[in-house]
């Protein structure tokens, strides 16, 4: 990890601590434009979202969920293990770009799979938190991330990322 920040010093002239810095504060200022309202206590299972609550995760720093659509609640919740399809739409936090996407998966044939809770898969690791969070069959959520909870490419940039992610569990 030093090496990677020696490298990203020596490619940008400023420190990986100084972008860390500033990836945060780009957060910090979204969750101010857009008046995000903070909560830091999970909430009740049969809490009803507003429109601008978002949980900030416990033991997470700069990782926000906000849950749009619970799901099917008829089933069995998700379990360790189990494979996940995730549909999902990338944008940037920056001011100018907060509403472009980056890269979606919303209209492709083959969204992004993989096992939940298994640390070893590709997808960003924050997604993890969020499916926890998400539960079940159907669900849809926000997610606002720091680079180092979003994919490996993003960890590169020290860029923070938001998602748009719609859950299906395959059984």
């Amino acid at each position: 990890m030093a090496a990677f920040a020696l490298i990203l010093m020596g490619c940008s002239g400023t420190s990986y601590n100084s972008q860390r810095k500033a990836e945060n504060k780009l957060i910090e200022n979204y969750i101010s434009r857009n008046e995000i309202n903070v909560l830091t206590e999970e909430p009740a299972e049969n809490y009803v979202w507003g429109e601008k609550d978002y949980l900030l995760i416990p033991g997470y720093d700069h990782l926000y969920f906000h849950l749009r659509q619970r799901g099917d609640t008829s089933i069995q919740a998700i379990q360790p293990q189990e494979t996940v399809v995730m549909r999902y739409k990338k944008f940037a936090l920056t001011e100018n770009a907060d509403t472009i996407s980056n890269w979606t998966t919303l209209d492709q044939a083959y969204p992004t799979e993989f096992k939940y809770g298994n640390s070893s898969t590709c997808e960003a690791a924050g997604w993890h938190m969020a499916v926890k969070y998400m539960k079940y069959h159907g669900a849809e959520c926000d997610l606002i991330c720091e680079s180092k909870w979003g994919f490996d490419d993003d960890q590169n940039t020290v860029t923070p990322y938001g998602y748009i992610l719609k859950m299906k569990i395959k059984r």
